[in-house]
């Protein structure tokens, strides 16, 4: 792409930008939870199906692809964003808050699905190509894998797709710039929940029972031990005891505990290693307090990888965009993402877009605070335009 053809393609989603930040904050006062995306989804659907796109509904339940097709070329290229809020009460005090108590969209997929939704409408009205541009509007990222459903019902089947990208919003990474890197990028996501079971008693007379908050306390402490002292220190694993559920008054010695933990890695054996010792160590620990332990231990979402060529094709898409200055190595990171399941049967890219440093758009994601930056909307959806008429040229 020729500098003057990128900064014409950047003025021209910036002009239709204000459009799709309306509808960003229409999506974000109304968040749904996974596989609830039924409002979301209606709007997408809607907003495809007016400018051309053959709009197919219903896969992973609430899912919605728009597949539009150019000239005669024989290529696919699939774009990914998804659509699912959190569980999370909104702290924000934004005139376009969420209405619905308990519900948020507080990653930014609000932003995403507009970011999408706008280079859907340049790319259709205003674009040349030749090929199948195929849309991918998906629920459900968060913890309930959406992606891996879609796949499971033929996504690739019904919508072939030669390579396959997505984004997602970076607090810390200024706005205007874009961060991604070849190989492990995102780490696995796995969790146990361990169900201790001892003999209560009286508070004053606990030698009468089994104390499984003894157990459970010292279980929480000895797990660190795994990531600290058998894992090699330049490899990557997180274990986080997320939940202790256990009781109910002071002075009573409770017969059940229920810990709830999640476990990341970047690297299979790391991962296999983790789950082998953390059952041999609840274990272990429970046997030393005379404790009964059941681990549910499920493996959710595997390790993302960015494919080398499809990366390469991102990156050099961003510098033509945005200056090379502007595109950044980002990653591993510990956070985990659903589209690794896309990334196992078809090749491409997670890229990070720039959300802003401090109050400029850096709150955390997963925070109630946290909103995402407008500004980086135009600039994501010019990303997606020139990744799509590049490759489908």
């Amino acid at each position: 792409m020729r500098q003057d053809s990128s900064a014409a393609l950047r003025g021209s989603i910036q002009t239709i930008a204000p459009e799709f930040v309306a509808i960003r904050h229409q999506i974000h006062a109304h968040p749904e939870l996974a596989f609830e995306e039924r409002r979301t989804s209606d709007l997408v659907a809607e907003q495809l199906s007016a400018w051309g796109y053959k709009v197919h509904r219903g896969l992973g339940t609430t899912g919605v692809v728009g597949t539009l097709k150019k000239g005669h070329g024989s290529k696919s290229l699939g774009i990914r964003a998804d659509m699912d809020a959190l569980p999370i009460q909104e702290k924000t005090g934004l005139e376009y808050a969420s209405t619905l108590p308990g519900k948020m969209h507080a990653c930014g997929h609000d932003g995403h699905t507009a970011i999408l939704l706008c280079a859907a409408r340049y790319l259709a009205e205003s674009a040349e190509f030749s090929g199948t541009l195929n849309l991918i509007f998906q629920p459900a990222e968060e913890n309930e894998g959406g992606a891996l459903r879609m796949v499971e019902e033929g996504l690739f089947d019904l919508f072939p797709c030669d390579e396959i990208y997505a984004l997602h919003n970076a607090p810390g990474l200024p706005v205007g710039q874009i961060g991604m890197i070849a190989g492990p990028a995102m780490a696995s996501f796995d969790r146990a929940t361990v169900t201790l079971t001892g003999r209560s008693a009286h508070g004053a007379m606990p030698h009468h029972g089994i104390d499984v908050m003894q157990g459970a306390a010292s279980m929480v402490l000895g797990l660190q031990s795994i990531v600290s002292r058998e894992v090699d220190a330049l490899k990557s694993a997180v274990i986080t005891v997320g939940s202790i559920q256990a009781g109910a008054t002071y002075n009573v010695v409770p017969e059940s505990a229920t810990i709830k933990i999640g476990v990341r890695t970047l690297d299979p054996q790391v991962r296999d290693h983790v789950e082998r010792r953390l059952r041999e160590f609840i274990q272990a620990q429970a046997q030393s307090y005379q404790l009964k332990a059941d681990v549910l231990y499920e493996r959710k979402y595997p390790v993302l990888v960015n494919h080398g060529a499809q990366t390469a094709r991102a990156r050099d898409v961003a510098i033509q965009l945005l200056g090379e200055d502007n595109v950044v190595a980002r990653g591993p990171v510990m956070g985990s993402e659903d589209f690794a399941y896309m990334l196992e049967h078809r090749p491409g890219a997670y890229v990070r877009l720039g959300n802003g440093l401090g109050e400029d758009g850096g709150c955390m994601v997963h925070n109630p605070l946290y909103d995402f930056n407008d500004r980086a909307l135009p600039i994501g959806a010019a990303f997606w335009a020139a990744l799509a008429t590049s490759y489908l040229a």
